[in-house]
């Protein structure tokens, strides 16, 4: 059964209660919110690692993206970017892979993956037939049971991609167009064959396949806005409202479902975006691509995608998927699979103060107790990434002082600690020897406030 078959049959399974354990939630209620939809976990039932809770009442979680490229293929430097994206926080990881041997990819991939794993079925049934006019619909249900059958936690499958939005994409006039792969491959098929989306057509296979293997669907956004001047646009909503459909017989048939949200959003129409699906989607959980604020941060993507994504994670919005400086560029390197993580675990904090999540603001005053007691190491174990705080100060001439060389001698904290001793000491009892008060500015004044 799925983990939300057995939550609908009332039972708290052992996913669920390590999950509630780490999120700080009332294991009964996590029950609850899986057998509504409005919170899953997904784990395939080949696939064994710590189980990892998404969706309404738990913290924002981070997707990071990898796998090789058709121009770009080695598999140790992925391996490399697994091990990079789990080490700084990220919870789900995707494997986007191209090109060739992607079986031995995504095995290996698999094989070291402790975080949830995800995949987009369709490149491998494009890649494997050589061209998506070459793909049948077998093809593609042949590879998304494969990736089930190996232990992919969950597949990105397309299925709003319609012969009706499509039709919007080209009469609205876009400025980007369709700019999801996934996305583009399926419109090019209909295009050709004429024929409706088999994954719509034949939805209720993709479900058989899901509940086999308790393999969570992430609908994916494939009509999404790649241009900030497209967005909340016709075709995406169209397309969004055959994904609230979809998500309703899906959770009849007990298969957990996320769906994904827009790429390129500005910065005033993100809470709506994330309300509208909320409304449509029945609550689902809230996978958004980004968002990006603004299509000129060339360069420095991540930044772009985490102003929009602590937006949307203070909106609602469950897990955000990273973008790196490289994003719209190159294939991401080692280093930016860190920065992009990085910066978008700090949007997912962001956001997560905002709705109150469990152990979130008790992380934040903790960090400035840190912070007024001048306690450099008490910070490098809160911050996200303990190696950088402490490489930045080891290279600055105060690294083994109390202060540090942005304020020195002025350092507020510093002066604070100090008024607070001088508060101490003029409050103090008298002198317990001479029964005189300590007078202010001698030599045991001075020694009992430290200056």
């Amino acid at each position: 059964m799925t983990q939300m078959e057995q939550a609908r049959r009332g039972k708290i399974t052992e996913e669920m209660r390590y999950v509630a354990a780490v999120e700080g939630v009332d294991a009964e209620e996590l029950r609850r919110r899986i057998a509504a939809g409005t919170a899953i976990i997904p784990r395939n039932i080949h696939h064994e690692f710590n189980p990892i809770g998404i969706g309404r009442g738990l913290s924002t979680k981070v997707n990071a993206n990898i796998g090789t490229s058709g121009h770009h293929q080695q598999l140790h430097e992925e391996l490399e970017k697994l091990r990079t994206a789990i080490q700084f926080g990220a919870e789900m990881v995707m494997d986007l892979s191209t090109g060739e041997g992607l079986d031995g990819v995504r095995r290996a991939i698999l094989d070291r993956c402790s975080v949830v794993l995800g995949t987009v079925p369709i490149y491998q049934a494009v890649a494997d037939r050589g061209s998506v006019f070459d793909m049948s619909a077998d093809d593609l249900f042949g590879v998304i049971e494969q990736h089930a059958a190996d232990g992919v936690d969950f597949v990105t499958v397309h299925c709003g991609v319609t012969r009706e939005a499509v039709r919007r994409v080209d009469s609205d006039g876009r400025i980007a167009g369709i700019v999801s792969r996934g996305g583009s491959m399926l419109a090019s098929w209909i295009a050709r064959t004429g024929e409706e989306n088999p994954l719509l057509t034949q939805y209720d296979r993709l479900l058989d396949i899901a509940f086999e293997h308790d393999m969570t669907l992430s609908l994916g956004d494939g009509i999404r806005p790649g241009a900030t001047g497209d967005a909340t646009d016709a075709a995406q909503i169209t397309e969004l409202l055959t994904l609230g459909e979809l998500t309703r017989r899906a959770q009849a048939r007990s298969v957990q479902v996320m769906i994904e949200g827009p790429g390129h959003v500005p910065i005033d129409q993100i809470e709506a975006n994330v309300q509208l699906q909320k409304r449509i989607c029945r609550g689902a959980p809230f996978y958004v691509l980004g968002p990006l604020t603004s299509d000129i941060g060339a360069g420095y993507d991540h930044i772009t995608g985490a102003i929009g994504g602590a937006v949307a994670s203070a909106a609602g919005a469950d897990v955000l998927c990273y973008l790196t400086p490289a994003e719209h560029l190159r294939l991401p390197t080692i280093e930016d699979v860190r920065d992009g993580v990085i910066a978008t675990k700090i949007a997912a904090h962001s956001g997560d103060l905002a709705k109150g999540v469990a152990g979130a603001r008790e992380r934040d005053d903790q960090m400035s107790v840190y912070r007024k007691k001048l306690d450099w190491e008490g910070q490098y174990r809160l911050a996200l990434d303990p190696e950088k705080a402490r490489e930045l100060r080891l290279i600055s001439e105060d690294y083994d002082k109390a202060v540090c060389t942005m304020c020195g001698t002025l350092c507020s904290m510093a002066l604070e600690n100090t008024r607070h001793r001088i508060g101490e000491v003029l409050t103090a009892p008298p002198d317990a020897s001479t029964h005189a008060p300590v007078r202010v500015g001698s030599p045991a004044y001075r020694k009992s406030a430290g200056i």
